[in-house]
C-alpha cells in the first residue's frame, strides 16, 4: 500500500513540475530584449484603455481592470505556456461578468474569479490542455476572423468620435455610431484613426522591424495636443493599486456562484487556448503548451482578485499586437505589465492625453493584419465544408459570443467529419473464397455453394452515422440458406452499430437463414457482448475466428440437410488463411 501511495505521489509531483516554468522556458526571455521592450511598450499603450474600459464595463470599476491587466498579465506571462500570449481583462469575459456583478456585486465577481482560478489549475493538472488539438483549423481560423471583426467594429465609435451605446452587439453599436456620425461629423477623430491605421499598415509592410504603432500613437498625441483638436482622450487615471486583501471573499455565496465560476473557467480556458493557437499561427516556430497555459491563467485568476482584479484570459487583441510588434519571448508580456504598473503609480498624467481615436486606429490596423488571406484561401480551396465551418464560426463570433461560436463551429465540423467517415463504410457482397486459397472441392459443389450461400464483407466503421445506411440491406438478402458476415475489416463499432447488426441477424434467423460471423476483432467483442448481439450465434457455434472455418461449417450443414449431394468432396479448409 505504501508503495502505491509513493508511486501516486511521484506521479502527482511530476504532473505539477510539468506545468511549472522551467529553466529552459525562462531562458527564452534573453532572446532579444530590445525587440521585447519595444513590443511590450506598444502592447501596454494598447492595453491601457482596454483595461480601463473592460473594468468599467464589468461593473467592478476602472481600477479593477487595471489591476487585472498588471497582476494577471505578469503572472500569466511567467507561468503560462505561450511565449507570445498577453493576458488581461477581455470583452468576452465582460459579458459573462456583468450579470454576476448585477446580482452579487463586486465581491461576487471577485469570488467567481478566485474560484475560476482554482478550476483552471485543476484542469491544467488533469492535462486538459491537450484537447485543444482536436479543434479543427477552420474553427480556429473562423474564430480569428470573427475576433478581428469584433475588434475592428468595437473601435468604430472612438474612430468616429461619437459616444458608444452600451449593452449592444458590436455590429449594432457600429451601425449606430455611423448614424450618429452622419448627423454630426467629427472629422478630427476620423483623421487621427485613419492616419494611425494607415501608418501602421503601410509602414509595417515596408519596414516590418520598426514599431510604427508606437510611433503613430506618439505622433497623434503630439499633433492633437499642439493643434488643440477636439478629440476625446483617455482622461484621468486612478492612481495606485489596492493592497492584497481577503475581505472580499464571500464564502456563503460559493454554492450559488459555482455555476458562474464554471462558465468563467470554461471561457478563460477556451479563449486563452484559442488565442495562444492564433498566436502560433501568426509565427513560424512558436508552439504553446496547453497545460502550462491553463496553469498560468489559473494562477493569474487566483491572485488577481487579491488585488481587486476581475477574471482574466489570454487576450487575442493584445496578443496580436504583441506578435505584430516583433515580440520574441514572454518578456514582452511581462514588460507590458510592468509599464502598466508604472503608469498606474507614476505616469498617469503623461498618457491621459492620448487620443482614443489613435488607439482605435491601432486596433483597427491590428484587426486587419490578424486576417491571414492566404490561410483563408487555402481552406476555401480545401472544400465547401471547411469554408462553411469557417464562415459560420466567424459569423457567430460577431453575432453572439466566443463560446457560442466555437461550439457551433465544432458541432458543424463534427457533423461534416462524421459524414465523411460514414462514407468510408460499406457493405460488399463478395465471392465465398475472395482473398482465400483456392477452393478444394468439386466444381459442381462450388456452384451449389454459391447458389445457397452468400458472403458479405463489412468495411470501415460500423457506428450510428453509417450503420443504417448499409446494414439493413442484409435483412433483404436473397433467398439463400446461409449468410456469412466477414467482420475483420470493421474498424470501429458503437452501440448503435451493434444494435442494428443484432437486429439484422435476428431478422435473418427468423426467416430460417443461418447466419455465420467470422473475423470479429478482439476490441469489438466488448461492445457486441455487452448488448448480447452474438449470444445466440455463439451458443449455436456460429461465430468463427476465420472465414474458412465458417465456410467449412456451412458446407457441413448443407450436406447434413441434403442440399449438397452426398459423396462430394469434404476437403478441410486451411485454418490459418486470411479472414
Amino acid at each position: 500500500m505504501s508503495a502505491a501511495y509513493g508511486a501516486l505521489g511521484r506521479r502527482s509531483a511530476d504532473r505539477v513540475l510539468a506545468v511549472l516554468p522551467n529553466r529552459r522556458t525562462l531562458a527564452t526571455m534573453a532572446r532579444s530584449p530590445r525587440r521585447d521592450l519595444l513590443a511590450g511598450l506598444t502592447v501596454a499603450i494598447v492595453a491601457l484603455p482596454l483595461a480601463l474600459g473592460f473594468g468599467v464595463a464589468s461593473g467592478a470599476g476602472a481600477q479593477a481592470g487595471l489591476a487585472t491587466a498588471v497582476v494577471a498579465g505578469a503572472l500569466a506571462a511567467v507561468f503560462g505556456g505561450s511565449n507570445l500570449q498577453v493576458s488581461g481583462p477581455t470583452g468576452a469575459m465582460t459579458v459573462v461578468l456583468v450579470p454576476i456583478v448585477h446580482e452579487y456585486g463586486a465581491s461576487g465577481v471577485l469570488t467567481v474569479g478566485l474560484l475560476a482560478g482554482v478550476l483552471l489549475i485543476l484542469l491544467a493538472l488533469a492535462g486538459a490542455g491537450r484537447y485543444m488539438a482536436y479543434v479543427p483549423a477552420p474553427v480556429v481560423e473562423g474564430f480569428t476572423v470573427g475576433i478581428a471583426g469584433v475588434i475592428g467594429l468595437q473601435q468604430v465609435p472612438a474612430a468616429l468620435g461619437v459616444a458608444p451605446r452600451g449593452g449592444e452587439n458590436v455590429v449594432v453599436s457600429a451601425a449606430h455610431a455611423v448614424a450618429d456620425f452622419s448627423s454630426g461629423p467629427h472629422l478630427a477623430s476620423l483623421a487621427v484613426a485613419a492616419g494611425v491605421a494607415l501608418v501602421m499598415l503601410v509602414g509595417g509592410r515596408l519596414r516590418p522591424g520598426v514599431p510604427f504603432s508606437l510611433l503613430a500613437v506618439v505622433a497623434a498625441t503630439v499633433v492633437t495636443g499642439v493643434a488643440e483638436l477636439d478629440v476625446a482622450t483617455i482622461g484621468h487615471l486612478p492612481a495606485g493599486l489596492p493592497m492584497p486583501s481577503f475581505g472580499f471573499f464571500d464564502a456563503g455565496a460559493v454554492p450559488a456562484l459555482a455555476t458562474s465560476a464554471l462558465a468563467v473557467a470554461a471561457l478563460a480556458a477556451l479563449e486563452s487556448l484559442m488565442s495562444a493557437t492564433a498566436a502560433d499561427a501568426m509565427t513560424v516556430s512558436e508552439r504553446h503548451d496547453g497545460d502550462r497555459e491553463l496553469f498560468g491563467q489559473g494562477v493569474a485568476n487566483l491572485v488577481a482578485p487579491l488585488f481587486g482584479g476581475v477574471a482574466a484570459t489570454g487576450a487575442i487583441a493584445r496578443t496580436a499586437v504583441n506578435v505584430r510588434s516583433g515580440a520574441a519571448s514572454r518578456l514582452a508580456a511581462l514588460i507590458h505589465a510592468v509599464v502598466l504598473a508604472a503608469v498606474v503609480f507614476a505616469a498617469a498624467p503623461l498618457v491621459s492625453g492620448i487620443p482614443l481615436a489613435a488607439l482605435a486606429g491601432v486596433l483597427i490596423a491590428t484587426a486587419v493584419r490578424m486576417v491571414e488571406v492566404g490561410s483563408l484561401r487555402a481552406l476555401a480551396r480545401a472544400g465547401r465544408g471547411e469554408a462553411a465551418v469557417l464562415l459560420l464560426t466567424a459569423a457567430a463570433t460577431l453575432a453572439f459570443d466566443l463560446v457560442t461560436a466555437v461550439i457551433a463551429g465544432l458541432v458543424v465540423a463534427g457533423v461534416l467529419a462524421l459524414r465523411q467517415v460514414a462514407r468510408t463504410a460499406g457493405l460488399t457482397k463478395v465471392a465465398l473464397h475472395e482473398g482465400l486459397p483456392p477452393a478444394d472441392h468439386h466444381r459442381e459443389e462450388q456452384e451449389l455453394l454459391a447458389e445457397h450461400m452468400v458472403a458479405y464483407r463489412i468495411d470501415g466503421p460500423m457506428f450510428f452515422a453509417a450503420a443504417h445506411s448499409f446494414l439493413l440491406e442484409l435483412a433483404e438478402a436473397s433467398n439463400v440458406k446461409v449468410v456469412i458476415l466477414r467482420l475483420s475489416r470493421v474498424t470501429a463499432i458503437d452501440a448503435t452499430g451493434a444494435l442494428v447488426l443484432g437486429d439484422v441477424i435476428g431478422k435473418l434467423r427468423r426467416r430460417h437463414v443461418t447466419v455465420l460471423v467470422s473475423g470479429v476483432r478482439e476490441e469489438h467483442l466488448r461492445t457486441l457482448d455487452a448488448l448480447d448481439v452474438l449470444g445466440e450465434l455463439r451458443a449455436d457455434g456460429q461465430v468463427f475466428g476465420t472465414t474458412p472455418e465458417a465456410i467449412a461449417h456451412a458446407r457441413a450443414q448443407l450436406h447434413r440437410t441434403g442440399i449438397l449431394p452426398v459423396g462430394t468432396a469434404e476437403a478441410t479448409e486451411n485454418q490459418g488463411a486470411p479472414r
